[in-house]
């Protein structure tokens, strides 16, 4: 964890926050607008997260865009959603690039369009300098995908001689996922009143603060993101120890 103050920031920040981004279709369905309305509003959520992230000093932010589940949708929405992230993509590269954002985007890609596959390896190279913050964009993403082709990769390893089974342990797990490299998530934000992780990064977020927030994803900027960084702020995170192991450490 990072401890900064800039105004209106907590003392303690986390270093990786993960976003479970849910309510786009909810809030739009309540203003009488079609489900993309809601998603394309969503865009300027992102925007505030971001904004909030560089000026108070968090190294990794992670977003649930599009989950391997989300095929499923109505197949207009889907295109529609691929529309906009491809837009996305293209549009607002240069400004993650001014503002010291890389992007690091995760998950199966090989069901995306090839343009949509062509925009996400220029924007993460295009961006690849950058140091300020890491967004990561989970895109077709599950964390049993993610599990089972670490646990693939290893596998290969054993089959080609150049690792033994017992050597397979956490921390070989830990390196083969798509977050490799990456500390993991401090605080993981859900919006929209579900309580669930929904099959978003199942290993990483072991020992992550769950926040859960009524809030529609549309509705979620700022405030509402220091809100919930204040909220992790004050807990004590133990990692399997007792209150006074940790009172006695600090």
């Amino acid at each position: 964890m990072n401890k900064k103050n800039p105004a209106g920031s907590p003392a303690v920040v986390p270093r990786h926050i993960a976003i479970i981004m849910d309510g786009n279709n909810r809030w739009a369905r309540k203003r009488l607008m079609p489900g993309v309305a809601g998603h394309k509003a969503g865009v300027d959520a992102v925007k505030a997260m971001i904004e909030v992230c560089v000026e108070d000093g968090v190294e990794v932010l992670t977003l649930f865009a599009f989950s391997s589940e989300n095929w499923q949708r109505p197949e207009e929405e889907v295109g529609a959603l691929m529309e906009l992230f491809l837009g996305a993509l293209r549009r607002e590269v240069r400004k993650l690039g001014e503002n010291g954002v890389r992007l690091r985007i995760i998950g199966d890609r090989s069901r995306f369009s090839r343009d949509i596959q062509q925009a996400m390896a220029d924007a993460e190279q295009q961006t690849a300098h950058c140091s300020r913050l890491t967004l990561v964009v989970a895109a077709n993403y599950g964390g049993q995908w993610d599990m089972a082709q670490a646990a693939r990769s290893l596998a290969e390893d054993v089959a080609r001689g150049e690792r033994m089974p017992g050597s397979i342990d956490e921390q070989a797990i830990e390196q083969r996922l798509s977050t490799s490299g990456l500390p993991l998530p401090d605080l993981c934000i859900r919006t929209g009143g579900e309580k669930r992780i929904s099959n978003f990064l199942l290993w990483q977020l072991a020992y992550a603060e769950l926040y859960f927030s009524d809030l529609y994803w549309p509705d979620f900027k700022q405030a509402a993101l220091r809100d919930a960084m204040h909220d992790f702020a004050g807990r004590q995170r133990r990692f399997g120890k007792t209150s006074e192991q940790i009172a006695a450490e600090s």
